[in-house]
């Protein structure tokens, strides 16, 4: 199951030549949904285009727009749109290909770049990813997303309300606020990892057993699928910050600054993260030996007090026939009175010793 979110299916590409637009993600249930804005300070304008020509046309609008696609599973409708918008093959072909490493790539007229939206399933305790692409122009900003979510649905009514600087800011600032969202996921998918780590530790240290290290090593490979996901954005966002491309404004740059300190801080955090599931092998290990060594600790006393216990029988268990004691009268009780008497020393003497 791991192995299906580091490598995906490739054999539908082998023998291909570049450009081939072939998807490779998950089969989606629902068609591709475009969605259209444009916008600026004095107006807001939502719509979903009849044709796909329709796009290539709205890119071009006065103010800045920004055309969404929801769901990739339909090459047709993306090729089409690919061709309408101008865009270059090697870029379609990325976008489909949902294994892209987090990157980004200046084609000049437009910057593409590609991110992974995170999200945790609190169902069957995976992390959930999908495939972001973005198409940064000098007015527009198209964005493909692998699945219907609707994750930038709060930033439509931002900009709809109009009630912040959104409204008046250019599609950088528009993207800078879309890469704001997924590294607000990675925040809130790093909390809940961290709670059911320190639910781990807790039954490992109370309670191990079976279950716990089974959960151990699920969590462990998501945290390697976790940072394999975002350590790429880093140098994203770091390149959005130094661009020299118009297509990135100075203003916009220190918001980016801004994301790529947010950047580092979810990877200090997933770092700390591995170093928790790393001690909580050596907790456990820890704690399993020192029960182990509790029960020997119990089972050693047991045996050290029957040794005399076990030499008084063996003795008076011999079978000769001149044995003095066992002509008398009081031989039985005084072993028996002896044989206790052994046993009450040696438990004051191990509690005086502290080794019980």
């Amino acid at each position: 199951m791991i192995m299906q979110k580091f490598l995906k299916k490739r054999d539908k590409k082998v023998g291909l030549p570049p450009g081939s637009l072939v998807y490779i993600g998950d089969k989606q249930p629902h068609p591709p949904k475009i969605t259209m804005v444009n916008f600026d300070e004095n107006h807001f304008d939502l719509s979903q285009p009849d044709t796909l020509k329709e796009c290539a046309n709205y890119k071009n609008l006065p103010g800045t727009t920004w055309i969404n696609v929801d769901g990739l599973n339909e090459t047709t409708i993306i090729t089409q749109l690919g061709e309408c918008l101008g865009l270059h093959p090697l870029v379609m072909e990325d976008i489909l290909n949902t294994d892209q490493r987090p990157k980004l790539e200046d084609y000049g007229d437009y910057i593409f770049l590609v991110v992974k939206m995170l999200t945790y399933n609190e169902d069957n305790e995976e992390i959930n990813s999908e495939q972001l692409s973005f198409i940064l122009g000098k007015s527009y900003i198209i964005s493909f997303q692998e699945g219907t979510h609707n994750d930038f649905s709060p930033l439509v009514e931002r900009i709809k309300s109009n009630k912040e600087r959104l409204s008046k800011m250019t599609a950088d600032y528009l993207l800078y606020s879309m890469l704001d969202i997924v590294i607000d996921h990675y925040f809130i998918l790093l909390e809940k990892i961290g709670e059911h780590i320190d639910d781990i530790e807790d039954s490992l240290v109370n309670l191990p057993g079976s279950v716990s290290i089974p959960l151990y090593h699920k969590f462990k490979r998501e945290m390697m699928f976790l940072r394999k996901s975002i350590w790429p954005l880093r140098e994203v966002v770091g390149s959005l910050e130094r661009q020299i491309s118009p297509l990135v404004t100075p203003g916009t740059r220190i918001y980016f600054r801004d994301l790529y300190d947010h950047i580092v801080q979810v990877m200090d955090t997933v770092e700390n993260i591995r170093d928790m599931l790393s001690g909580l092998l050596d907790i456990y290990m820890s704690t399993i030996n020192y029960k182990m060594n509790e029960i020997m600790k119990v089972l050693t006393v047991i045996a050290t007090i029957f040794i005399p216990l076990s030499f008084i029988t063996g003795v008076y268990g011999m079978n000769f026939k001149y044995m003095p004691e066992l002509n008398w009268e009081w031989s039985y009780p005084l072993v028996w009175l002896v044989m206790i008497v052994i046993t009450i020393v040696m438990l004051a003497y191990f509690r005086k010793k502290k080794w019980i």
